[in-house]
């Protein structure tokens, strides 16, 4: 990749899980009301034929792992996983008193934090008292995140017979010098172990979750993770690059110097030799960061143009409204968005007050809407187009001079109604769909808010 390209286009950006951004959003204007009518139409629209989503943060950890930059309560007192569980299932039958009729249940992702924090027998209780409101869609996928350290047998098979299918297995990097660093010591052992486990119960999709970027990553180390993670086979891999963000209070990126992590073309070499490893491995470029074999299912939805992404990152079907469970959890009715306390006593506070803890939020407008339209397919598919009647952005003589300055250089193609990212240009999706965001153009931020985009 041309060393002049990145340090064209390596500037800090957005990562698209929302349009608007968050720090974009328009509180003022947010309210509990405006917020429950978007949900109550999303559900409407949407419950009977494709049913809803369910993302429940669970945000315990017992160590704090310094690449991180989720919301996350570090502790060692598993007291503290009942009284966490019977919260969520209140802020859930608040949503289910409110809804017109019993809702039906597409997805779920167990997030965190650590969700295998939990023992098996409290997540078996969380997920049956959310069925307790709820059916299952009969093409239902339910996913959760498991922490290789500490995730059982025990967690696998329970999580299994509730119906999950789907487990990611955070990965990072096999180097010691560089786990040691981000505060993760995690053998391949450990992983190998729990990959297999997951295999002989019979998960469907294994995921790993690789990163690049991190401190002291040299290519060395990024050829022996991705060797050792192709000799157990996951059937998708998400290789992320380490968003750098240490102004982002409580964090945690303080156990490394800034000038231990690769940077611009350094940090792009470790992306672009491990995407031709994963390649020769046989994995294919889903999306941004993200790679599947052909058997797995996000592959399939890539091809048929189905590929979904939100605020649990890509999936492989789609659904209209997500309601987030838990602290710092954010609900998605694509006509809204609205995000939970952050402080998990104010959660609980919010919750003793019978209130659906929502904090802060936003309400699409019409502009906001046909922006987030285009930015989705872009994140998903590379390409979006308009018919004749919405020349929208024809109008807009800013967008179209950044976008034919990407097509000078390489980066995607104009055509009369529609817009199609190059090979070259992937790397770049970012950069592309900012040049879409009409609210980061008027008003661009004084200080840094997002990670670097290359």
């Amino acid at each position: 990749m041309s060393t002049t390209l990145i340090q064209k286009y390596n500037v800090p950006g957005p990562r698209y899980t929302s349009y608007p951004t968050v720090p974009y959003w328009d509180d003022d204007s947010f309210s509990a009301e405006g917020w429950k009518k978007s949900y109550i139409k999303s559900l409407s629209e949407s419950n009977a034929s494709e049913g809803i989503s369910l993302y429940i943060h669970l945000p315990f950890c017992e160590s704090l792992c310094t690449f991180c930059g989720c919301h996350k309560r570090i502790t060692k007192r598993h007291e503290v996983e009942n009284p966490y569980i019977e919260a969520v299932l209140k802020e859930w039958n608040l949503y289910c008193d409110v809804f017109p009729e019993k809702p039906l249940i597409r997805e779920i992702h167990l997030g965190g934090g650590t969700p295998t924090f939990f023992s098996p027998e409290n997540l078996e209780h969380l997920i049956n008292g959310i069925f307790k409101r709820a059916e299952k869609a009969p093409s239902h996928e339910f996913s959760f995140e498991g922490h290789p350290n500490n995730t059982t047998r025990e967690h696998l098979q329970k999580l299994y017979d509730l119906g999950f299918r789907r487990v990611s297995f955070g990965v990072q990097d096999y180097s010691e010098k560089v786990q040691k660093a981000i505060h993760r010591i995690q053998p391949f052992h450990n992983v190998a172990k729990v990959t297999f486990w997951a295999k002989e119960i019979g998960y469907t999709s294994i995921s790993h979750d690789l990163i690049f970027g991190l401190p002291f990553q040299t290519l060395e180390n990024i050829v022996d993770t991705i060797e050792k993670t192709k000799s157990l086979s996951p059937d998708r891999l998400a290789f992320y690059s380490y968003a750098h963000v240490p102004w982002i209070k409580g964090n945690g990126q303080r156990g490394f110097k800034d000038e231990d992590v690769p940077k611009d073309d350094e940090k792009r070499q470790l992306y672009e030799v491990g995407k031709q490893l994963l390649a020769k491995k046989g994995y294919h470029e889903i999306g941004m960061d993200h790679f599947a074999l052909k058997k797995d299912s996000m592959y399939d939805a890539f091809q048929q143009g189905k590929l979904h992404r939100n605020f649990m990152g890509y999936t492989s079907s789609k659904t209209q409204l997500m309601i987030g469970l838990g602290v710092s959890s954010i609900s998605d009715s694509w006509y809204g968005f609205a995000q939970n306390e952050k402080v998990l006593e104010d959660y609980y506070a919010r919750l003793e007050k019978n209130e659906i803890p929502v904090s802060k939020g936003h309400i699409l407008n019409e502009e906001d809407l046909i922006i987030r339209k285009h930015i989705l397919n872009l994140m998903c598919q590379f390409t979006t187009s308009w018919d004749e009647k919405h020349q929208y952005f024809e109008e807009l003589p800013e967008v179209l001079a950044q976008l034919r300055e990407m097509e000078n250089d390489g980066l995607l193609i104009i055509q009369k109604n529609a817009i199609t990212i190059t090979e070259k240009g992937k790397p770049f999706v970012r950069n592309v769909c900012m040049a879409f965001d009409l609210r980061l153009k008027r008003k661009a931020p004084q200080t840094q808010l997002f990670s670097m985009t290359v």
